[in-house]
């Protein structure tokens, strides 16, 4: 019992907890083995692995979007997979997400999208008002405002993407391959902004193919191959 009890508090103090996770398909194909880490509040975590490795299930299951075969993965203490629908929407609002292809709404200006979201989440006028010029200046993006997407760079629109995930003030960020469609110069802008957002006290979760953007972090990285995670380096470079 008295282990039983350690072990939960121990579970308290992270942001995110696998507990041995397999998740295995309809047509018998292994996404996950296996698989057990934890993610600490103001971490910043980057995982990398070829295509099919199982990155993107692991995101699934941290969203809640997926169930795990065997095991529990666990949002600060609480298994969200015993989670009422509710309660895992309450989750999913703690966590902001950023695509490789950014999902803005192509009819909404850049305030406009960014206000979406906050509406979404049962922001007031007020709030919105003062918040989305003052995430629109933290991705220094404050003179496009009014733009609609398809006046925007690539980079920019990114920059926007950016705003909106971290504008409802989420505990942590998953940047899901943010960079796969830039340049090295906008790839290299939209990682000093997630580090920005970190060091703001945000726990950020990178997925990227992108070697030079791993080894310039200098920060945790997770190896995962074949569903299992084969490496788990404190301040790791991309090795494949």
């Amino acid at each position: 019992m008295g282990g039983l009890c350690l072990r939960r508090k121990l579970k308290a103090t992270f942001m995110i907890y696998f507990d041995n996770v397999s998740k295995i398909y309809d047509d018998n194909s292994i996404a996950l083995q296996d698989v057990s880490f934890s993610i600490e509040p103001n971490e910043f975590v980057s995982i990398v692995g070829h295509s099919g490795a199982g990155k993107t299930t692991l995101i699934k299951m941290m969203l809640a979007e997926q169930r795990p075969t065997a095991g529990q993965v666990f949002f600060e203490s609480v298994d969200v997979h015993n989670l009422r629908r509710q309660e895992i929407l309450d989750i999913r609002r703690r966590i902001g997400t950023i695509f490789q292809d950014f999902r803005l709404l192509p009819h909404l200006t850049a305030f406009e999208n960014i206000a979406f979201a906050m509406e979404a989440a049962g922001r007031s006028d007020e709030d919105i008002e003062a918040d989305v010029p003052h995430v629109l200046d933290l991705v220094d993006l404050g003179d496009k405002m009014w733009n609609f997407p398809h006046e925007l760079s690539g980079g920019e629109k990114q920059r926007i993407a950016i705003a909106r995930a971290i504008v409802n003030q989420p505990d942590i960020i998953i940047a899901d391959e943010p960079t796969g469609n830039l340049d090295p110069i906008n790839t290299y802008e939209i990682i000093q902004i997630l580090k920005k957002i970190n060091d703001l006290g945000t726990t950020v979760i990178l997925t990227t193919h992108n070697k030079g953007v791993i080894d310039s972090l200098k920060r945790r990285v997770m190896t995962i191959e074949k569903g299992k995670i084969i490496r788990d380096d404190k301040e790791g470079k991309y090795m494949l």
